[in-house]
């Protein structure tokens, strides 16, 4: 049977794969709409925590819903206990049903390196294979991995020759080693090379900020797409190719009209208890304009929506 993954890359016909990268506080279903109208192919929720659904929290299932436009849709779990995910992927296929999974196999935040999960999974070849194992045992959907370029003393080829056999549809390699976190630049041969060991569809993730970085990676490693995460936060259009020469003016007009529009969907979602959230998306929207400070400061002191909005329409006053 031909999964989501396969359909896309036939639907791209040789263009690369675009996928919005899953981001803990930023890629909510307001924010993944965004990005999907302007031509993200796929889009991942934000990082779930396989305890967390196993101890049965509401406010995990709240995080993870989604509309209908956002498919294919993919829930991402973190965790290090095989148990809880086979747990969490029946509770999501029951109460969310999304088009795929991807277990988190890169996150550097000390929080979830200490619960044995995220990037120091990776370095623990024997139990990242079994939760791999456990996850396609008792779901049918496609399941893509999320890794670095190295973790601990676990480095990407070691990883990807220890699932070789399993049949994984996707990969996503933050071009980083651990160490790394998210600055310098990202290792392009290493994910080239990823293709001798790993069949299915290979995106590369990280110091991705424009449209002309994505066309770059593509062109020099030969996989299918990128995934971006930081490059799209406050330039959602980054997945398309129609804004890569957009000049400052009407990135600006851009940038105002679709942080209103985000605004809409953010309030319709979550009301004004999600105000905080929406505000970390507006310091991205207004932070490259001269003269976007005292824009910034108003909106950051702003109560309600309403007043983000009135200052959302009125902004050319700012002389942005």
């Amino acid at each position: 049977m031909i999964n989501f993954w396969e359909k896309i890359q036939k639907k791209k016909k040789g263009k690369p794969i675009l996928a919005l990268a899953p981001l803990a506080g930023y890629t909510d279903s307001a924010f993944r709409s965004i990005c999907k109208k302007f031509g993200a192919d796929i889009v991942y929720s934000e990082m779930a925590s396989v305890s967390a659904l196993h101890y049965k929290s509401e406010k995990t299932l709240e995080l993870l819903k989604f509309s209908q436009k956002e498919r294919p849709y993919i829930v991402q779990l973190f965790g290090s206990d095989k148990k809880h995910f086979v747990e969490a992927v029946k509770i999501i296929e029951k109460e969310i049903k999304p088009d795929g999974f991807d277990i988190n196999f890169g996150c550097p935040v000390k929080k979830v390196l200490k619960q044995e999960a995220g990037a120091k999974l990776m370095s623990n070849l024997k139990l990242s294979r079994e939760i791999i194992k456990a996850v396609l045992s008792v779901s049918s959907k496609p399941l893509s991995i999320k890794v670095r370029t190295q973790s601990f003393s676990v480095g990407l080829i070691d990883f990807l020759k220890n699932i070789e056999d399993l049949p994984v549809s996707a990969l996503m390699i933050h071009g980083r080693t651990l160490k790394q976190l998210f600055s310098g630049p990202i290792d392009l041969e290493i994910i080239k090379e990823s293709k001798k060991y790993f069949k299915g569809v290979i995106l590369a993730n990280g110091g991705v900020n424009n449209y002309s970085d994505i066309e770059k990676i593509v062109k020099k490693t030969g996989i299918e797409g990128v995934g971006v995460g930081r490059g799209a936060l406050g330039s959602p259009w980054i997945f398309s190719d129609k804004f890569k020469n957009i000049s400052k003016n009407n990135r600006r007009e851009l940038a105002q009209k679709t942080a209103l529009e985000h605004l809409k969907l953010h309030f319709k979602n979550k009301g004004d208890l999600g105000l905080g959230e929406f505000k970390g998306h507006l310091a991205w929207y207004f932070k490259d304009f001269a003269g976007a400070s005292k824009l910034r400061t108003e909106m950051m002191s702003a109560k309600n929506f309403s007043e983000i909005k009135k200052i959302l329409i009125f902004d050319k006053k700012y002389k942005i």
